[in-house]
């Protein structure tokens, strides 16, 4: 998992480092990274994925309002979004989760609460993370036994999954309809991608259109992003 951080205040940004790598994420790992400029997030989630965002409302280049707008009105993103600010303002509060933030903290954050905060969007943001059977209309996942079961042309299939396929095909469902970028599909297969080539990655994803009928003929299809990763959408 995922968390991108925006802010100017190094020891600030340093201690939310500690404090989120103290957060519990069930099997998966929690990787931060630090941005000290908004337009630098901004080209970072272009080309990559997060699961979270915590965004410093007062940067002197791209505010993170601004960024948030833009990530709402133009990406059509829903990652979780958690806003920072140190001045107690009704009215930005109000514009905040207006323009979609999902939670607002002031700075400097207290630990126990920051950490509650967090820890609640990250498992809402993946409560398929503790369910044993996951369903998605007519597919169900078992992650007990790394299966995937579906209807298709009044058939029904059974279909096992390695368990490196099936957590790959697990996130594409989580994010049906968004792209995801090639980094953080790797990380979601449980590995990191200094350790694993994308060449590794697309024979994966070969191996699941076929497997999981994802060509396009059927209900699902899994398309390429070029120059950033994958996507799963519903055919009409």
């Amino acid at each position: 998992m995922k968390v991108a951080l925006l802010g100017d205040d190094v020891n600030q940004m340093t201690d939310m480092v500690r404090m989120l790598k103290s957060i519990p994420v069930y099997e998966h790992t929690l990787v931060c990274e630090s941005f000290n400029s908004g337009e630098k997030l901004r080209t970072a989630l272009r080309r990559d994925t997060y699961d979270l965002l915590i965004l410093s409302w007062n940067m002197p280049d791209l505010p993170g309002i601004d960024l948030l707008l833009w990530l709402r009105n133009f990406q059509k993103s829903e990652t979780p979004v958690m806003m920072l600010s140190s001045l107690v303002c009704e009215g930005d509060v109000v514009l905040a989760l207006g323009s979609g933030a999902d939670d607002y903290a002031m700075t400097p954050v207290r630990a126990p609460e920051f950490c509650a905060r967090v820890g609640r969007l990250l498992r809402r943001a993946n409560q398929n993370t503790y369910r044993t059977r996951i369903v998605f209309g007519h597919w169900t996942f078992d992650r007990a036994k790394t299966s995937v079961c579906f209807s298709m042309a009044g058939m029904d299939h059974v279909v096992i999954l390695t368990g490196r396929e099936f957590r790959l095909a697990l996130a594409l469902f989580e994010h049906m309809g968004s792209a995801l970028s090639r980094a953080h599909l790797l990380e979601y297969s449980g590995v990191s991608p200094h350790e694993y080539s994308s060449r590794a990655l697309d024979s994966h994803i070969y191996r699941l259109r076929g497997k999981l009928m994802l060509e396009g003929g059927h209900s699902m299809r899994l398309i390429t992003v070029y120059g950033y990763g994958y996507r799963l959408e519903a055919v009409q």
